[in-house]
């Protein structure tokens, strides 16, 4: 998956301004950057939410409907249907198209990976935030991605709960998704990421491994961030 020359503007301000990135292989890519960067926009254009104003998102040469059916995509507020948690994850497959024979089993698989088997006939409303989070991630993994993108899954959440959050994040991962993952949390960067693309004021300001981004920054801008620093 490509974004190539991504630029989005809104209200003659520009927010993007000519992203190139090539997101390859297996792994855990982090989107990092200070509030207002545009984190959370360069996600929802790459999942096909937003038109950007320049650009495109390719996806082994095509793009459009074809790129979307194979990514997922998780938010910090997950919006979940009126009915029990094990229903949310079958009308997930349903849309998605998958034969309705074979439904129940993969939602059933779902929620067992993720935690939730015991969980299973609750009224999806009445799970705790962990919980419906987990219930968001059993959702968009059970539809199977090549690309699964999240949006600051953990901001809402307590320590205890975030840490079962990321355990079902690396499993994710390790079973072929690739994850592509925006938040505020450093040290959370520092264990889940595998390679970490760095924006300031809608710019790619550097890209690396995770190890060389935390541990010898490029730029002024990383280091200052990595330090917590106010950029201006």
């Amino acid at each position: 998956m490509a974004l190539e020359g991504i630029g989005f503007e809104a209200d003659n301000k520009k927010l993007l301004d000519d992203i190139s990135i090539r997101f390859e292989g297996p792994g855990r890519c982090f989107v990092l950057g200070p509030n207002g960067a545009g984190k959370s926009l360069l996600l929802r254009i790459a999942h096909g939410l937003l038109t950007p104003t320049s650009g495109r998102v390719v996806w082994n040469g095509s793009t459009g409907r074809e790129c979307a059916r194979k990514q997922a995509m998780v938010f910090e507020r997950p919006v979940l249907l009126r009915r029990t948690v094990r229903a949310n994850v079958e009308y997930a497959l349903v849309q998605r198209g998958f034969e309705r024979g074979l439904v129940g089993d993969k939602a059933n698989a779902a929620l067992e990976r993720t935690g939730l088997q015991g969980l299973a006939q609750r009224d999806a409303r009445v799970l705790s935030s962990g919980e419906r989070q987990r219930l968001a991630l059993a959702r968009a993994w059970a539809i199977e991605p090549e690309v699964m993108f999240l949006d600051e899954p953990t901001a809402a959440l307590d320590p205890s709960a975030t840490r079962i959050v990321e355990e079902v994040i690396e499993a994710i991962s390790d079973g072929g998704t690739k994850i592509i993952m925006t938040t505020h949390d450093m040290g959370q960067a520092r264990r889940l990421a595998s390679g970490v693309h760095f924006l300031n004021k809608g710019v790619l300001v550097e890209s690396a491994s995770a190890k060389s981004f935390f541990d010898s920054p490029r730029t002024e801008e990383a280091r200052a961030f990595i330090k917590g620093e106010l950029l201006w």
